[in-house]
């Protein structure tokens, strides 16, 4: 599991994390974790209970952004009942291959 995302609370980050292994970019066949799409992701218990995630994708034009968007809110949704899901994205700084974990390039046979 991913040790290197910042957050405010490492064990709702962990359980996160776990729905997210189930998110894929479908035009590279990884998940967004592991591809490291996710940069950031922090819990807000104040006013409103939230869940805010910062993240990119491999392009600013990338066909399957919306869906991949979709597919993190709905998975942040599924794990976080009652939270308000927030999901950001981001491309500074821009994607790129070090960003991929070592499980994640050993999937892509690098």
């Amino acid at each position: 599991m991913r040790n290197d995302i910042p957050t405010n609370n490492q064990e709702k980050l962990e359980y996160a994390l776990k729905g997210l292994y189930d998110v894929y970019d479908p035009e590279v066949g990884l998940n967004v974790v592991d591809l490291g799409l996710i940069y950031e992701i922090y819990f807000y218990e104040e006013e409103e209970k939230m869940v805010s995630t910062l993240m990119t994708l491999t392009t600013q034009f990338c066909p399957m952004g919306e869906a991949i968007t979709n597919d993190v809110t709905e998975s942040l949704t599924q794990a976080f009942p009652g939270y308000k899901i927030n999901v950001e994205l981001t491309f500074d700084p821009a994607w790129d291959y070090t960003k991929i974990t070592p499980e994640g390039k050993e999937f892509l046979g690098q």
